[in-house]
């Protein structure tokens, strides 16, 4: 832990220009929220015996339209077992929803202007976050490292947004093509939300009705591998056997409906909006070599051999059918504001758990190799949790995942193997069993980043 510090008097007062903040201290502690100029909502927590640490925490993605609420911890329990180890927590919303990088990173960086200015330049500074909070955290972390001591980014969109919607691209590019050849299901360049939404309800239809026959089961099981989405990605399923093979795609299904649902037609509308057009493409993409790839790769083969099917004619069908363009102005308005150059100042510490479904856990590949090109492999360390779902840690595993990354601000080099980082999760939380693992995620579909010039042409 740090020198406590003295905690910094507030003013009376504060000036309207920044902030109009309600505030309500206890003896122990100090809470501070309100508004910023943008509009976003602030939020802070400082304790009495505050140890001068700062964490500036970036919350995950919200819908256009969901109320602008401030957070600055993943969950309550973790604020307060942080508040109880003496840091600060400060986080903002961000003035929109949706993909709201261009607001975002602003935000988080004029809530930490105000928390300096009411509570003193803190010895050190950590940003963190959580899925899309964990993308913010990497863009605040390389493009504005004089304002960071290190960075932890958990289950974070760390491919970036070009890769990510990409990736989103592919597996309902084969849905439509293998379940739906002949419906007219636009994939990209939404003129609005009801028009997104009606594509997913139609799309959906057609991958409900198919996975009621062994055909169209082991063509949505080829979806779902093209987005390397795991066989086990939902605490509520039943973990299936290794060779397991309808149980696998069983709950690759329900990962699939929800990408249908929300990610891959609404949410991606509303980024069109922003980039202007459709920022994602699949010309010149090989499905056969995609799929090679893939980890899921045994599993496809085999539905497919259950199912009396031929892959080979299927990846044939893909690479065959009309490709989707993107705009290259919405290109250039997405690689500028939100694809990752991998270079870092500081270190960065990220976690993963292995059957995460949003946000695959080889988005990680994705970051590594832009690291590795940008000079920064040094600085980065990743971990990773054996675990189903997003996001799914506990609090010793946030907690542990911080401290180890405190022992590289503090010694100069890392000590971030499995057992380690168990060792720290179990002392934070004792009741808890500790599920970092040594694991080698596979290499992004189809990564995109600014530390690689050939990934800047379509």
């Amino acid at each position: 832990m740090r020198t406590p510090t003295a905690l910094a008097v507030l003013t009376a007062t504060l000036c309207a220009a920044t902030a109009l903040p309600v505030q309500a201290a206890t003896a122990a502690d100090t809470h501070l929220e309100g508004r910023l100029p943008s509009g976003a909502a602030y939020l802070m927590d400082v304790p009495a015996d505050w140890n001068g640490t700062v964490l500036l925490y970036s919350h995950g993605y919200r819908p256009a339209g969901a109320p602008l609420a401030a957070q600055n911890a993943p969950d309550p329990a973790t604020l307060t077992k942080l508040l109880g180890e003496g840091y600060a927590l400060i986080g903002s919303s961000y003035a929109t929803n949706g993909w709201a990088i261009t607001n975002a990173v602003p935000d988080q960086l004029a809530t930490l202007d105000l928390f300096t200015a009411k509570f003193g330049a803190a010895e050190e500074t950590i940003a963190w976050g959580t899925s899309y909070g964990g993308f913010v955290t990497t863009t605040l972390a390389e493009r504005y490292p004089g304002r960071f001591d290190g960075s932890l980014s958990m289950c974070g969109l760390v491919q970036g947004g070009i890769a990510n919607w990409n990736s989103t691209l592919d597996p309902v590019f084969a849905l439509r093509t293998l379940l739906a050849p002949d419906a007219d299901i636009p994939l990209a360049g939404f003129a609005d939300q009801s028009a997104a939404v009606n594509a997913a309800n139609a799309l959906g239809t057609k991958v409900t009705e198919a996975q009621q026959t062994p055909e169209g089961r082991a063509r949505i099981a080829l979806a779902a591998a093209l987005h390397n989405i795991p066989g086990y990605n939902d605490a509520s399923q039943s973990e299936p056997a290794p060779t397991d093979w309808a149980g696998q795609q069983a709950n690759q299904y329900a990962a699939i409906t929800g990408l249908l649902q929300l990610p891959a037609f609404s949410w991606r509308q509303e980024a069109e909006s922003r980039a202007g057009g459709n920022m994602s493409w699949n010309t010149g993409v090989d499905y056969t070599s995609m799929l090679a790839r893939s980890p899921l790769y045994k599993e496809v083969t085999e539905l497919y051999k259950e199912a009396g099917l031929t892959l080979r004619t299927d990846l044939k069908a893909l690479n065959r059918a009309p490709r989707i363009s993107a705009d290259p102005a919405a290109v250039r308005w997405m690689r500028r504001t939100s694809a990752l150059s991998g270079r870092l100042s500081d270190p960065q510490l990220n976690i993963h758990t292995t059957g995460d479904a949003l946000i695959p856990v080889q988005a990680e590949s994705a970051y590594r190799r832009a690291a590795t090109a940008a000079g920064s492999g040094q600085l980065l360390r990743q971990a990773y949790v054996e675990a189903p779902g997003h996001c799914t840690f506990t609090t010793g595993e946030m907690t542990g995942a911080l401290h180890t990354l405190e022992h590289r601000l503090d010694t100069g080099r890392w000590d971030a193997s499995p057992e380690a980082l168990n060792s720290r999760a179990q002392q934070e939380d004792p009741t808890t069993e500790a599920r970092y693992v040594g694991y080698r995620p596979a290499a992004y579909p189809r990564p995109y980043d600014l530390a690689h010039p050939g990934d800047a042409r379509p």
